[in-house]
């Protein structure tokens, strides 16, 4: 250790290396429970690529491992420090380098949060769509590295659907640049996707090249309300088939409105057993017929109450009360997030057996998520001090996973697999998919010293 950590000294400015204990002990990990997170030698606060470069090379010239990091919000532990590796931050790597509005793509290095990078392009009258509900403190690098989604993924499409181009740093420390600025180019293979969601583990990415939409209109909103959290995902099955197309369509089960409402001081209706939030941004009067038909539809279904929001701030704040659920829910305990995709016509099927789940192992789970596209977060909440009850906690976790893959559906929608899904992901795509991913890690990481231990094992 203190071999790979004089050579980082003789390679990189004194800020950016950090070797104190106490200072690296919130590089340790990310927002995951249950997650094994180690003891760092060093962390690198990189600023340029030049610095992670330095740093990945001083790695594997002592067969170090290397742990990239983003702003550590992520939910699957990928970000977790393995004992005695080199830490690599690019929280520090946080500016937009370029934004062209004709050509709608904007320059962006790692570090940038979500929120910023929007606010940014949105003044030049643009728009970047993948939107996660953490947008406030989750970093770009972070979102490329999990191929995170968020709440207008229902629309828009995913993180990889807006990337055009990447910079990345190799296991030997070698520069790899791929994609291009144009809108179309099929030149080679398609590494920009395979870089995309794979969680460190194929390279570092220091810069990206991101695609961008002229501005929507203003946007209507409206909320529904159910007796049922099964009634709310056949309301939203039937909302699909019509072919509306919304910009949002996310749910809020009663735990979660309660939690919102504690959080935030709101005053959501704590009577509903579930509460879907729709959005329509088509503008003028084809806005005001989506959102007409959606609240026909959920009538049809069984809600109880359908209110159109008044005006783009009250819009807001129930965009705000969805995003604040998940910190919310953890102010009620410790939590396990599962982020299960399933089709979306299976939706009702999915919600009914996760509260079966709860009921039977008498445990909370706050049911939510995007429901416009499938993807859920059941979000366990236990006290972690009580061994039986954690015991519980755990089997929901996996029974919600197990009824996601027997639903037709996927592990893990935005989160990642990190450490928490790894033998989960062997159970979904099987062994010849498994060998496959082992044999592109061997390709590009022939050390396994990028991001080990997770995603997938070697």
């Amino acid at each position: 250790m203190s071999e790979v950590v004089e050579r980082l000294r003789q390679v990189l400015p004194p800020e950016a290396l950090v070797t104190d204990p106490d200072r690296m002990e919130s590089f340790r990990y990310d927002r995951a429970m249950f997650c094994p997170a180690g003891v760092p030698a060093a962390v690198v606060l990189a600023r340029e690529t030049a610095h992670v470069q330095a740093a990945v090379r001083a790695a594997a010239e002592f067969g170090v491992p290397v742990v990239p990091q983003g702003a550590r919000s992520g939910l699957s532990g990928a970000a977790n420090a393995l004992d005695g590796c080199v830490v690599i931050s690019l929280e520090k790597m946080d500016k937009i380098l370029e934004i062209q509005p004709v050509d709608r793509y904007v320059v962006t290095q790692p570090g940038v949060f979500n929120a910023v990078l929007s606010r940014a392009v949105a003044e030049q009258g643009l728009f970047y769509p993948p939107d996660p509900s953490s947008w406030e403190f989750c970093s770009i690098g972070g979102n490329l590295s999990t191929n995170s989604g968020g709440l207008c993924c229902v629309k828009y499409g995913v993180t990889t659907d807006y990337v055009l181009a990447l910079e990345v740093v190799l296991a030997n420390g070698e520069i790899l640049r791929t994609g291009r600025r144009t809108v179309k180019g099929v030149a080679g293979y398609d590494l920009t996707k395979l870089i995309v969601g794979s969680e460190g583990t194929l390279g570092i990415i220091t810069e990206a090249t991101l695609a961008l939409r002229p501005a929507t209109a203003k946007p209507r909103t409206m909320a529904a309300l159910f007796g049922s959290g099964v009634a709310a995902g056949e309301a939203i099955v039937e909302i699909i088939r019509s072919g509306v197309s919304l910009s949002l369509l996310e749910i809020m089960d009663r735990t979660t409105i309660r939690a919102v409402n504690a959080y935030k001081r709101m005053d959501l209706p704590e009577d509903a057993a579930a509460m879907l939030i729709a959005q329509s941004d088509a503008g003028g009067a084809a806005g005001a017929a989506d959102i007409a038909t959606v609240a026909k539809l959920c009538r049809e279904n069984a809600a109880i109450e359908c209110i159109e929001a008044d005006d783009e701030a009250e819009g807001d704040l129930l965009l705000e009360a969805r995003r604040a659920a998940l910190l919310a829910l953890d102010e009620l305990g410790t939590t396990m997030i599962d982020d299960v995709c399933v089709p979306r016509s299976r939706l009702a099927d999915f919600i009914g057996a996760t509260e079966k789940v709860a009921r039977d192992l008498d445990i909370t789970v706050g049911v939510l998520g995007h429901a416009g596209d499938g993807n859920m977060h059941p979000t366990v909440v236990f006290d972690a001090t009580d061994p039986e009850q954690a015991r519980r906690a755990q089997v929901a976790f996996d029974k919600i996973m197990e009824i996601g893959l027997e639903l037709g559906g996927t592990i893990t929608g935005e989160h990642g697999v990190g450490v928490l899904k790894r033998d989960w992901l062997a159970q979904e795509i099987g062994p010849v998919a498994l060998s496959v991913h082992r044999s592109i890690k061997a390709a590009l990481d022939p050390q396994n010293l990028l991001n080990p231990g997770k995603v997938v094992v070697s």
